[in-house]
């Protein structure tokens, strides 16, 4: 097959270079692309992965089984794409056996999923001055098109057969701070965006937004940091608005179609110090907390009017960097004897919590899953937890706290599969020596944590702070751990197979038995696996997609913990895609 490129950039010359190569043209997969309606959004197709966390649930699993227990052993790899260097937390999409990855610098490719061919490339222009590529994590598809979020705060549409730029819509100023690190799901024609990078200092904090899926156009605005006067206003310890900071909403949502309610984690207050921030000491006017509603907060958002249904803090008063930020999955599971429709999430303390996804009740939570010293109790009726006062910190001392900054468990997602109603997280366990950073006497505040956090390894552990936990959801036992000195970097990945896969520091990927944990096969890859797999159908063969390489915060903390494993310094960045082998 011959390849053409149309990207928007390609000049007249170029195309014509590529079109002499090949005086007939063959035909291309995507020629068959149809659009993603809807209903495939709320149920894909099984060869399908077309947005983050694959389904509207946030599962993270695939139901394809083609690849199993029995033969997982002969996975090879069938092709691979070496990637602009750089930083990225890559989630492949797949439609139709056409593959879609986006590289560091926000350059986009679509490829035949089946043979690696490249058909198509978009390379979307940051504006002199902007800040340095984040590591984008996320797009989705809808319609006809790939539809993807910016470091510089736009979302943009772009034609999933063509590569060509559909629209461009600015959310927010990039020169005050404002961008995107992970991309939109779109919900009953409504695009869903979280805004980050809110420690630059910007007054009132984030915000979630609502948009036309057809124009971009915003229809709605959330704001991540209650208003005075408005429900939880007066938790930010009398601080006017303008001294508010923080609540980024940088990781994806999820969505529940039968209510109309989308569902986003909310991150911590900036600066982190709640000596810095305002937040303590604590104020005695009646009816003011400190809490900082909505930081650290499950958000129940009407995605028709941009309404707040309801809200869970899950840890109020953070000043650790402890978001509890990460994917909410929507689970069905019995409680008590009674089907509860629940949503469940794991913050970088590792506890795992359920809430009522219909009222926001608090239900269980389980764990920890990670040494942690922050949480002293929890209240088994309404989950408020009992913060460790010794481990907040304080100006002019250094406290130790666990799990560290980056989070026991961090942005590589958890996932959980139906087959064996468990959880799989992937876990690291290190503690933070944390020192404050304060403001000199009249110094204004610009943005930043104001801390520094020199991580180390857990006091008396067993050298091995790398894990993977099965949790079942069920009754929240566990069903199995697979331990190594290795902290692990990806996602998991369950499938209908019954494996799991995942990826480490170390730069193995591996599958494992989802009832055991025993490795069922593994490969050494030329970067860490800090990324989000994936599995997808095209041509009738089921392949297993990965991003290998490195840059990202959360890697480099990992030096201090494992500081005999080497992995390469120039951020060389690979795709990977692996298939059994042809009979």
């Amino acid at each position: 097959m011959i390849t053409i490129l149309t990207r928007s950039l390609l000049s007249a010359t170029a195309l014509c270079a590529v079109a002499l190569t090949s005086p007939v043209a063959q035909e291309s997969p995507i020629d068959d692309l149809t659009p993603v309606t809807d209903e495939m959004l709320r149920n894909p197709a099984d060869g399908d992965w077309l947005m983050w966390r694959r389904t509207y649930n946030g599962w993270g699993y695939s139901p394809l089984n083609q690849i199993n227990k029995d033969n997982v052993a002969d996975l090879e790899l069938a092709w691979s794409w070496a990637m602009t260097p750089g930083r990225t937390e890559e989630t492949p999409l797949a439609h139709d056996g056409i593959l879609y990855i986006t590289n560091h610098a926000h350059k986009t490719q679509a490829f035949d999923g089946a043979t690696g061919d490249l058909i198509w490339e978009y390379q979307y222009e940051l504006p002199e001055g902007a800040d340095t590529p984040r590591g984008m994590r996320s797009k989705t598809i809808y319609g006809d098109n790939l539809i993807m979020a910016t470091s510089d705060a736009h979302l943009i549409a772009v034609n999933a057969k063509t590569g060509d730029l559909v629209w461009d819509v600015q959310v927010a100023n990039y020169e005050h701070g404002w961008g995107y690190s992970s991309g939109p799901i779109v919900a009953d024609g409504v695009i869903l965006q979280g805004m980050t990078s809110c420690g630059n200092a910007q007054p009132g904090g984030c915000f979630i937004t609502g948009h036309d899926v057809e124009t971009g156009e915003e229809l709605w605005r959330v704001h991540t940091i209650a208003r005075p006067g408005s429900p939880g206003g007066d938790s930010w310890n009398g601080l006017p608005l303008e001294s508010r900071y923080g609540g980024s909403a940088w990781i994806s949502g999820a969505y529940d179609p039968e209510q109309k309610l989308a569902f986003f984690g909310v991150g911590q207050p900036y600066p982190w110090i709640a000596e810095i921030n305002g937040l303590l000491p604590e104020s005695s006017d009646p009816g003011v907390t400190n809490d900082a509603l909505y930081t650290n907060s499950t958000l129940a958002i009407n995605i028709e009017t941009g309404e707040l249904a309801w809200y869970y803090q899950h840890l109020p008063t953070d000043s650790l960097d402890l978001d509890h930020v990460y994917e909410r999955m929507l689970i069905d599971l019995p409680v008590d004897g009674e089907e509860r429709k629940l949503v469940v999430s794991t913050g970088k303390i590792g506890i795992i919590e359920a809430l009522d996804r219909t009222t926001g009740e608090y239900v269980w939570a389980s764990g920890p899953t990670v040494p942690q010293n922050v949480i002293d109790d929890i209240d088994p009726v309404t989950g408020a937890k009992t913060i460790n006062a010794a481990v907040v910190p304080k100006i002019g001392e250094t406290t130790v706290n666990c799990p560290a900054d980056p989070g026991g468990r961090a942005w590589p997602a958890t996932a959980y599969s139906p087959d064996t109603q468990a959880l799989y997280l992937p876990l690291t366990e290190f503690c933070s020596n944390t020192t404050p950073e304060p403001l000199d006497a009249g110094q204004i505040y610009t943005g930043g944590g104001r801390a520094t956090f020199a991580r180390v390894p857990v006091p008396d552990s067993d050298g091995n702070p790398g894990s993977i936990d099965a949790v079942k959801l069920t009754d929240q036992s566990e069903l199995w751990t697979f331990r190594q000195r290795s902290p692990m970097a990806s996602a998991t990945l369950p499938t209908g197979g019954g494996l799991v896969f995942a990826g480490d520091y170390n730069r193995y990927f591996r599958a494992f038995d989802a009832d055991t944990g025993d490795v069922l096969w593994e490969t050494r890859a030329p970067n860490s696996l800090n990324s989000f797999p994936i599995t997808y159908e095209a041509d009738g063969k089921q392949f297993v997609a990965v991003v290998a390489n490195s840059g990202s915060g959360q890697l480099r903390s990992w030096g201090s913990v494992a500081p005999e494993i080497q992995v390469p310094s120039d951020q060389g960045t690979t795709l990977m895609v692996y298939a059994l082998p042809e009979e």
